[in-house]
């Protein structure tokens, strides 16, 4: 199923029958708040499972937009429990999926409204450097970046003045360079110096689970 930049995949509200697997692009996740003001408080990547959340309620509690060209593959529960009736393994797997997400959530209440602009961005970069590093499309310390500065104020809580002028900071301080979509970390330990979360060593596969 391929989406282009601001299709939506599944809105707010919507009926659940199953989650999708993102193949390619990038797509966020945001809900709408009792003003009427949209939130962008996800942005997921190629290999994340999408709309996962929403498999304890009957209706949708977040809009899933394209935010490049995107590919996704819907997964309709049923077919889900089928596989982990089949491969107990796998479900066992999708369980510590689950469990990323719950980490990089905490991760990200622990630093809203208790670091800095700076340490929040040093954050962001970090996390998406991390995530986009395994999968091939980071180069040289350097990837694109398709975000405006007012998703990048959502996923931090900043204004986008504020994303700007931190964002220039960092530049000026030859820590990242940017040059278009494409941002560059230039001192990828100064970086992590700036971020209030250490960096987290995945356990993705444990040995203590069973192998069928």
């Amino acid at each position: 199923m391929s989406r282009q930049p601001r299709d939506i995949i599944r809105s707010e509200g919507d009926r659940v029958s199953g989650f999708y697997l993102l193949v390619r692009g990038w797509v966020s996740s945001s809900i709408v708040l009792g003003s009427g003001a949209r939130l962008i408080n996800k942005v997921h990547l190629p290999g994340d499972m999408l709309g996962t959340p929403s498999m304890v309620l009957p209706r949708a509690a977040d809009t899933l937009t394209a935010i490049t060209e995107a590919v996704v593959a819907f997964v309709p529960f049923e077919r889900l429990g089928r596989i982990c009736t089949r491969l107990p393994r796998l479900g066992a797997l999708l369980t510590f999926a689950t469990q990323v997400e719950r980490l990089a959530l905490m991760d990200v209440l622990a630093v809203t409204g208790r670091a800095s602009a700076k340490e929040q961005l040093a954050r962001l970069l970090l996390d998406l450097h991390a995530r986009l590093t395994p999968i091939g499309v980071v180069e040289d310390d350097a990837f694109d970046l398709p975000l405006t500065q007012e998703m990048i104020g959502d996923l931090t809580g900043l204004s986008a003045v504020h994303v700007n002028r931190k964002m220039r900071e960092l530049r000026e301080d030859w820590v990242i360079a940017r040059e278009g979509r494409k941002v560059r970390i230039l001192d990828l330990p100064a970086l992590r110096a700036l971020s209030p979360i250490r960096p987290r060593l995945l356990q993705f596969e444990p040995a203590w689970l069973p192998f069928l």
